[in-house]
């Protein structure tokens, strides 16, 4: 029998804002939605240590590309 583990309640550090985090479940994980590189997931994780809502990830990767251009 396969367990999916519950989703956990968290709020993302850079917003505030409420959402599920699936990390034991990751492909089913509304972050799974934003598709970082590997220079993007640094640019993110020398700032956040936690997970982020998708929201605040586009805004990085956002961030990131307009300082890489």
């Amino acid at each position: 029998m396969n367990v999916i583990p519950k989703p956990e309640n968290t709020s993302c550090p850079r917003c505030g804002r409420s959402f599920e985090c699936r990390v034991g479940s990751i492909n089913l994980c509304q972050c799974q939605a934003i598709r970082l590189t590997e220079a993007q997931r640094q640019f993110v994780s020398s700032s956040y240590q936690e997970c982020l809502c998708a929201e605040c990830l586009q805004v990085l990767q956002t961030e990131h590309i307009q300082l890489v251009n």
